[in-house]
């Protein structure tokens, strides 16, 4: 015949029985007195060294240098070992001042005849039948920092608006600014006029 051990019962200390499929309960832990201890001494030395610390620095007194509170003795003064006084005396000057130069003659100038015509050249770079398209053209000059003016001309086959640049005293300044033109896409012209 098969045993039933599951109703067994085991008799306890105190005279009953309990049965013994039950759990038993874990054993509670224990409070780690001496760590607690620990830390409580450490706190308590903590707070009497930060209350050290607070009432030195509130008893301690200040007091001024030695040299500081006596007046040093009249000695001879060395006027090397003074720092001089510094008296800018430049900007009285500067702003009344006028200054001359003597720019000499290039050799161009040297070598042209008193009575030779000068030779100017200016630079065409646009003719328009409207007023409009010519100052749009000048704004877009005037854009890349060179100047220029539009005139009206009147021929045998009608009014005309020209965009001239100049004039310029030589060619090769005229050149300079007909490659600023070209990066525009604008062809130019150079006359001498």
């Amino acid at each position: 015949m098969a045993k039933d051990y599951v109703r067994r019962s085991k008799p306890k200390r105190n005279g009953r029985t309990a049965k013994s499929g039950g759990r038993t309960r874990a054993p509670e832990p224990r409070v780690p007195w001496l760590a607690v201890i620990l830390v409580l001494v450490l706190l308590a030395g903590f707070g009497y060294l930060i209350y050290l610390i607070k009432g030195s620095a509130d008893s301690r007194t200040v007091e001024p240098p030695a040299a500081a509170r006596t007046p040093p003795p009249a000695a001879p003064v060395n006027p090397i070992d003074q720092k001089p006084v510094e008296k800018w005396r430049y900007i009285e000057q500067l702003e009344n001042k006028e200054i001359v130069v003597d720019v000499p003659e290039t050799a161009a100038q040297r070598a042209k005849p008193e009575d030779a015509p000068d030779k100017r050249y200016i630079m065409q770079c646009g003719s328009f039948r409207s007023a409009e398209q010519a100052e749009q053209l000048k704004a877009r000059i005037a854009f890349q920092g060179l100047g220029s003016e539009v005139r009206r001309s009147e021929g045998s086959n009608g009014v005309w608006y020209r965009v001239i640049m100049g004039p310029y005293p030589s060619q090769r300044v005229a050149e300079q600014d007909k490659h600023k033109m070209s990066r525009l896409n604008t062809d130019c012209v150079v006359r001498q006029g």
